[in-house]
C-alpha cells in the first residue's frame, strides 16, 4: 500500500534529510503498540526486524510501553505472594 501526505514545501524539504517514510512506519507502529492495538510481533513483522530483542529496543527507545495501571501491579503482588506461599 501506498500512502500521501501533503505538506507545506517549506517542512517537506526539511524532512528530505532521512528516510522519512521509514520513519513515519516507525512512528505508527510504535503508537499503535501503545494503544494496544497490535502486539510486539506485529510491530516486528511491520519493520522487519529481524529478532523480537531488536523489536523491544525499538519499543524502549520510542517510550512504547503497555499501560499498567496500580490495579493491574496490585493483582500482580497478590498473585505472587500466592505462589510464594506455595513454597
Amino acid at each position: 500500500m501506498q500512502i500521501t501526505i501533503e505538506l507545506p514545501d517549506s517542512i517537506a524539504n526539511q524532512l528530505q534529510s532521512g528516510n522519512i517514510s521509514r520513519r513515519v512506519l516507525e512512528l505508527i507502529a510504535a503508537d499503535y503498540y501503545r494503544q494496544g492495538r497490535i502486539g510486539a510481533a506485529e510491530v516486528r513483522r511491520m519493520l522487519n526486524f529481524s529478532s523480537r530483542w531488536e523489536t523491544y529496543d525499538f519499543l524502549k527507545r520510542e517510550k512504547a510501553y503497555l499501560p499498567y495501571i496500580q490495579d493491574e501491579l496490585n493483582q500482580d503482588i497478590q498473585n505472587i505472594r500466592r505462589v510464594l506461599a506455595l513454597y
